[in-house]
Parts: C-alpha cells; sequence; structure tokens
C-alpha cells in the first residue's frame, strides 16, 4: 500500500487560511452508531473487562491520591528519570528531569474516555459511580482561575506554565477535554465538560498571540485536536481558535522552548533528545515534509493539523499533511500499520529503517496514526487514508491488547523468540487506556457525515443513526466482514431523502461488484478516490449490496528495507499474518515459503474467537547433522512441513512462543 506524490511546500495565504471548508465530513458520534460482529465482540471486551481493569490499575498505582485534594499527596512515587549528560550533576529539578507520574491526569483523561463509551454500551452502575466520584475530584482541585493540573498543584506547586517542552501540561488537558466530551455524550452528564471548558478558557488567557500572553504550545501534542473536539460539541468558536493558534505558532521563531528555558534560568541545549525534531516543533508546521521524531506526538499533531484543515479549509495545512502522509506511508511504516521502529527516542530514524525483532511500533502511535487518518477523511472520502486506516485498525493497534481484553502490548515487534508477551500494567501506562477508548469508540470510525452525504469507511456488522437535509435516516449492515467481504446495506429514511452514499472500495480488493436494489452499478462510472459515490433519492427499504473479493497475497518489502530482503509476508483482506510456534512444528525462522506453494484460508470459529488461518506445504531446514560444529559447506537439508498462520492482531493470545511475519521466500 503505497502512496502518491504530493505537491511541495505551499506560501500560506490568508484566504486559504480562513476560509471556510469546501465540504467538510465529521465522524458520527459514538452514540449514534451500534456495531456488532468484529468489532462488536472487542468493544464488548472493553466494556466488560477493559474499562474496568484500567480504572482499578489507576487506583493500585496512586493516581486518585494525587487528584484528591482531601487526602494527603503522595509525593514523588515514580522516579525522576532521563537527565541529559550535561544536566546530571545540576541540582534540583531540570528541564529534562521528567517521571510518567506528570501525566497521570492523561492517564485518567483516557480512562474516564474508555469508561464512557462503554457505558453507553453496557450500563455498568458501579464503574459509572466511581467515575462520577473521579470527576467530583477534579472538581475540587480546580483553582479559582481554572486551573486543573494534578501534579503542579499537588506535587510540584509553584510551577505551572514553565516547562511545556517536557512536562505534558497541555497533553494531560487535552486528555481530560477529551474524557469529558466522551463522558458528556455517553451519559449526559457535564460536569466535567464545565470543569475543563473553564480550564481551556483559563489556558486560553496565558497562552495566545496577543501582547501580554505567552506564546506556548505543549512539547506534546494533544490538546490540538482535543480543542476541535470541545469546539464541536459546545459550539464555542474560541476553542476552534485556541487549537489553531496552537498548530499556527509551533516551530516559529523566536524558539518559545528556548525562551522558556532561559526563562527558568536553564540551558536550552541542555535537553535531553538535542533536537526540536523530537516534538515536531523544529520548523513550522506547514514548511515540514519528513516524518520525525517521537511517533506518538507526531501522529497527534498531524490529527490536530487534518482538524484545522477541514475546519479552515486550509489547503496550506493539507499540502503539507499530504507530503507527511507520503513520507510515513512510503518510507516508514511497518506492514502491520506500525510506526516508529526505535525505543530510544520511541519514534522515527531513518527511512527504510524497520527492523522486525527490536521493532518498537507502540501500540499508541498506531492507534494515532488511526486518528489521523480518520481526520484526513474530513476533507473528502478518499481511499488514501481509509486503507491505512483499516490496515492501522485490524493489526498494528488491536494487537495491543489481548482478546478477553486485560493484557496488553506496549511495543508490537513483527517478530518474537517468545519472550515478549503482554503484561497488566506499565510504569508509563498510556497504551491500555488509549487502545481501550479507540476500540470502545469504534463505530465512531465507521462513517462520517457532510451535509448531503454519507461516508462509509469501515464494513461490518453495525447501525448508523443520522439526519440528511432534516431527516433522520437509519442505515444498517450486515457482513462477516473482515472474514468475508459480502457487505449487505439496508437505508431506512423516515422520509424519501437525496443524499451521496459513499462506499469504500479498498484497494486490496481488485474484483468488486456492487448492485442497488439488485440493479448491477458499473463501479468504474462511480467510483472517484477509491469510494462509490451514489446519489439518488433514497428510500424506506433500499438494499445496497458491495462484494469485495479477499485474495490472499504474498506482500514484499521496497528493497531498501533490508530486514526484509529475501522474505514475503501474507494478508487477507484487511489483515496480515504471521505465524506462531504453537500452529507449527519447525522453528519459524527455518520456514521458507516456495513461490509456488498453494495457500488455503479456513475459516476457524472455535480458534482464537473465530478466525479465517492460512495454511500451506513449506520447506523447512532440517537441524540433524550438526553435532560437529557451527558451521560446515553442505547446507542443511530440507524437508516439507504444513505452515499455519494467524492473524497478527491475535499473536500471544495462547501458551507464549515464537512469531514471526516476515517468511523466507523460495
Amino acid at each position: 500500500m503505497t502512496a502518491s506524490p504530493s505537491p511541495r511546500h505551499a506560501t500560506p495565504n490568508k484566504s486559504q487560511e480562513t476560509g471556510k471548508p469546501k465540504l467538510a465530513f465529521r465522524p458520527l458520534p459514538v452514540p449514534q452508531v451500534d456495531v456488532r460482529g468484529f468489532w462488536g465482540d472487542r468493544a464488548e471486551a472493553v466494556a466488560t473487562r477493559t474499562a474496568d481493569i484500567l480504572y482499578d490499575r489507576c487506583v493500585a498505582a496512586r493516581m486518585l491520591e494525587q487528584i484528591d485534594p482531601d487526602r494527603p499527596s503522595p509525593g514523588v512515587v515514580i522516579p525522576f528519570h532521563s537527565p541529559s549528560p550535561d544536566e546530571a550533576a545540576s541540582a534540583g529539578f531540570t528541564g529534562s528531569t521528567v517521571t510518567t507520574q506528570m501525566f497521570w491526569d492523561s492517564d485518567l483523561g483516557k480512562t474516564i474516555e474508555t469508561a464512557a463509551y462503554s457505558l453507553y454500551r453496557r450500563k455498568n452502575p458501579e464503574l459509572e459511580k466511581k467515575i462520577d466520584a473521579v470527576i467530583d475530584m477534579y472538581g475540587r482541585l480546580q483553582q479559582e482561575d481554572g486551573y486543573l493540573s494534578s501534579w503542579y498543584q499537588r506535587i510540584q506547586p509553584g510551577k505551572r506554565w514553565t516547562n511545556l517542552r517536557d512536562c505534558h501540561e497541555l497533553y494531560c488537558a487535552g486528555h481530560l477535554i477529551e474524557g469529558a466530551v466522551a463522558y458528556y455524550q455517553a451519559t449526559g452528564k457535564r460536569k466535567l465538560l464545565d470543569i475543563m471548558c473553564r480550564y481551556a478558557d483559563h489556558i486560553a488567557s496565558v497562552l495566545g498571540p496577543e501582547p501580554g500572553k505567552k506564546k506556548g504550545y505543549c512539547g506534546h501534542e494533544e490538546i490540538e485536536l482535543a480543542l476541535v473536539k470541545l469546539a464541536r460539541v459546545t459550539g464555542e468558536q474560541k476553542y476552534m481558535e485556541l487549537a489553531k493558534y496552537f498548530i499556527d505558532q509551533r516551530g516559529q521563531q523566536p524558539h518559545y522552548f528556548d525562551e522558556e528555558a532561559r526563562a527558568r534560568g536553564a540551558d536550552p541545549k541542555a535537553y535531553h533528545f538535542k533536537t526540536y525534531e523530537y516534538s515536531q516543533s523544529h520548523i513550522p508546521v506547514r514548511e515540514q515534509d519528513k516524518v520525525v521524531g517521537h511517533a506518538v506526538r507526531a501522529m497527534y499533531l498531524y490529527s490536530g493539523m487534518a482538524d484545522i484543515a477541514t475546519e479552515y479549509g486550509d489547503d496550506t495545512l493539507r499540502v503539507a499533511l499530504d507530503r507527511l502522509w507520503d513520507d510515513l506511508t512510503t518510507k516508514n511504516l511497518y506492514i502491520t500499520g506500525g510506526l516508529g521502529p526505535s525505543a530510544h527516542n520511541e519514534g522515527f530514524t531513518s527511512d527504510y529503517d524497520l527492523p522486525n525483532e527490536t521493532a518498537y511500533a507502540e501500540t499508541c502511535a498506531s492507534v494515532g496514526l488511526v486518528f489521523w487518518a480518520s481526520r484526513m477523511l474530513g476533507m473528502g472520502p478518499n481511499a488514501r487514508y481509509a486503507d491505512m486506516m483499516e490496515r492501522a485498525l485490524y493489526n498494528g493497534s488491536i494487537s495491543g491488547l489481548s482478546l478477553d481484553g486485560s493484557l496488553f502490548f506496549y511495543e508490537n515487534p513483527l517478530e518474537s523468540r517468545g519472550k515478549h508477551n503482554r503484561w497488566k500494567w506499565h510504569r508509563c501506562p498510556c497504551c491500555p487506556p488509549n487502545i481501550g477508548r479507540m476500540v470502545a469508540s469504534i463505530g465512531s470510525y465507521f462513517y462520517s457525515l457532510a451535509d448531503d452525504a454519507l461516508a462509509v469507511h469501515l464494513y461490518g456488522d453495525s447501525t448508523a443513526r443520522f439526519d440528511i437535509a432534516g431527516t433522520p435516516v437509519t442505515l444498517t449492515q450486515a457482513s462477516r466482514y473482515p472474514w468475508d467481504g459480502a457487505v449487505e446495506i439496508t437505508v431506512e429514511p423516515q422520509a424519501p431523502v437525496e443524499f451521496t452514499l459513499h462506499l469504500r472500495v479498498p484497494a486490496w480488493s481488485s474484483k468488486a461488484k456492487l448492485d442497488i436494489n439488485g440493479e448491477a452499478i458499473d463501479l468504474a462510472e462511480v467510483t472517484s478516490n477509491g469510494y462509490a459515490a451514489i446519489r439518488r433519492q433514497w428510500k424506506k427499504g433500499d438494499r445496497v449490496r458491495l462484494d469485495l473479493e479477499m485474495p490472499i497475497e504474498r506482500l514484499y518489502a521496497n528493497p531498501e528495507v533490508r530486514q526484509d530482503a529475501g522474505r514475503v509476508a501474507l494478508s487477507r483482506g484487511p489483515l496480515i499474518y504471521c505465524v506462531e510456534a504453537t500452529d507449527n512444528d519447525s522453528r519459524l525462522h527455518r520456514l521458507t515459503l516456495p513461490r509456488t506453494a498453494g495457500i488455503e484460508a479456513h475459516d476457524e470459529p472455535d480458534l482464537l474467537g473465530g478466525v479465517v488461518t492460512l495454511s500451506a506445504t513449506a520447506q523447512a531446514d532440517a537441524g540433524d547433522g550438526w553435532q560437529d560444529g557451527l558451521y560446515r559447506s553442505e547446507p542443511p537439508a530440507r524437508v516439507e512441513t504444513r505452515l499455519t498462520a494467524v492473524p497478527y492482531f491475535a499473536w500471544d493470545n495462547r501458551e507464549p512462543g515464537e512469531m514471526l511475519v516476515w517468511l523466507r521466500d523460495g
């Protein structure tokens, strides 16, 4: 899956910056979409297990002690870490001395968001009561001027707004805003929403382009996309303007992080990561053309940029985003939709550097790619983005959550010798609630709505409810997707209404058929940017059938990816496959898949919750005859063996063992 080249840098102009969008698509809110089938099972696991687990583990980590002003402060629970060498001898706190405890508010914000969407799906009065109590704590903690940060109020008082570069102050605010929006949408309760509106108003009084305000922005992007959500749910344009300011100001000179460091008496060069590429603040965003730095931060920035491009019709941002999209998808993306190979910076290194066994590929980064792709679709249906959103959703993101919703991956390698297994919690627990909230809100990624159009981006059993031209419409999908490519869609408007229905035709399906009420439609005539656009007056009972062929494919990497040279990966439909030791007799690194081997798909309803496996006759290097040494002139003998592959997302849900995505190609 590759991207086509994009235009180079565009010069901003006022009309582009302030113009209205030509046609903006916005995701349907979670309460307007019921999800069943494949994603329904995963959302159910989050609602019945993950949401409670997240809350309980936040309690066990002592997070509630930090936010509750009626209890003694817990002090520093998680030690500070990562001073740069030239700061290590300095006394006290320094710019690069941080602890993951600083962003506990963000973990609670994502936990609230996961709980909110889970409560909408399945009533859980006990969990709701606990979340209400957390919200009450934040209400009591909030200062009179609206400021709200448990770290800076309870652990490091007196230092607020002094280190936006390192300490996640606005990042935490962003996640609490997203939690507030979700809780309001799912429960109708607006206490946390009102709390976060007051905090956002305070932030706008401190930061901004106006004289007397700090020209700051966050070292870890997140608040940008959160403010867009806040603006949409409240109708308050001031929050959209604040989000736009954070996008526009990033990377401008004089550099705010330099000025901020000097103001607190620190040397700007005494920075652990040495370059502002780490936080994508090295140059203004409209001039950027390489994905660099911390992968999650990058995805959140690009998500915010896409939101602002949609809301303001800003083509200068769109051009930059397309350049960045090209750079990611053609040079820096794992086949699973994972990204960021390096543990050192939790992010990008150099083009085509995609190691498999040591892949960092943080769950949050793949979730962030889903966010970005979804927001690019706000500017109009385009399979260039939706296909990649699907790839990341079905592979590199949900691999981070066990099938029963109880265990988690932080890193998602494409090869394991059997020692990489899911864990219950992490000292930096950003991934569990991030994958939890994404799965719990999956319905909002299925559909997006414009004034007179609905786009269907994802397929699977679901029901969407929306209004077009003042007419309520219900749209229902029936499908076994991703195991089967047949999709039946029923449209039920309360009264006949004209609108365009956009249906994605994935690039992996070279043979697709479409009919409406039994009448065949020529896809070539109605398809643009990978979406079939059907405009008609829809009446109750209209039926659309889309048949997507799901071929088994052998996939090969660009020869520049040295780690995958001479190797092949398997896919079927949106799913990438891997081999696990538990299904295969041979050691996995000894396997070779001949190019002439036939590959079969098998429906396995009792395996891993119900999956389709792939099997083939492969060859394996025999291990006998090597007793006399490590090397010899005669190659190992090869024997036939049966190879079985399972979807990558489902690996490590049985007994621990080896795993491999890229097989030797024979």
